[in-house]
């Protein structure tokens, strides 16, 4: 009689460790990005724009070709952000 139950709460556990592991190695949440200092984001972000963000932590980034790429695709506005 305790085989149903012992089934059942380690199909839980594993779920719920599936989605707790899941959000941990993704670094979820994520209460805070750099981007959110940029004046434009603040207010354009939730009402009727969309924005681009292009982390430089790969080794080959080059952040005048980044740039003149994005430019020349018609960005309105390329900003550099620091953390």
């Amino acid at each position: 009689m305790f085989i149903p139950v012992t089934f059942e709460l380690t199909i839980l556990f594993a779920a719920f460790a599936a989605v707790f592991g899941m959000l941990g190695l993704n670094g979820l949440p994520l209460p805070y990005h750099p981007v959110f200092n940029v004046e434009r984001f603040a207010a354009h972000a939730s009402q009727d724009r969309f924005f681009l963000a292009i982390e430089a932590t790969d080794a080959q980034f080059d952040r005048a070709r980044t740039r003149t790429f994005l430019q020349g695709l018609g960005a309105k506005e390329v900003n550099d952000v620091e953390e």
